[in-house]
């Protein structure tokens, strides 16, 4: 049986996979750790220190991967109205909670939501 990564790898693992992406940068508004590309957040990691629990926000506009992220353990639509435009809260501490490989999947989708379409073929090896 396959190890288990912690919620802080997983999450390590999906901040470094987003990074890996073309022209995505981290910054911290709020205290909190955030993924941009163009200056638009594609991915929320929260904070890393313990005080909250760990998970990460991404934006699903495709309805099968949208509908998937929420029958994660504990998922739910983000909050302050991000919900109605495709936003996901999936927490990484919760039993079964989504593997980093499908995490991953997900902040790719995000990021191609988001970015413009010059680094979206960049990406693709255009």
């Amino acid at each position: 049986m396959a190890k288990v990564a912690g919620p802080a790898a997983v999450r390590e693992r999906v901040r470094a996979f987003a990074l890996g992406l073309p022209g995505a940068v981290e910054e911290f508004p709020w205290g909190e750790s955030v993924i941009k590309v163009n200056k638009k957040v594609f991915v929320f990691l929260g904070v890393g220190d313990g005080s909250h629990p760990l998970g990460v926000t991404l934006k699903l506009k495709e309805p099968e991967a949208h509908a998937h992220a929420l029958t994660s353990p504990g998922a739910k639509p983000a909050g302050y109205g991000l919900g109605r435009s495709g936003w996901v809260q999936v927490p990484l501490g919760e039993k079964d909670a989504p593997p980093a490989d499908l995490l991953c999947d997900w902040a790719e989708e995000s990021y191609r939501a988001i970015a413009p379409k010059k680094l979206i073929a960049e990406l693709d090896g255009g």
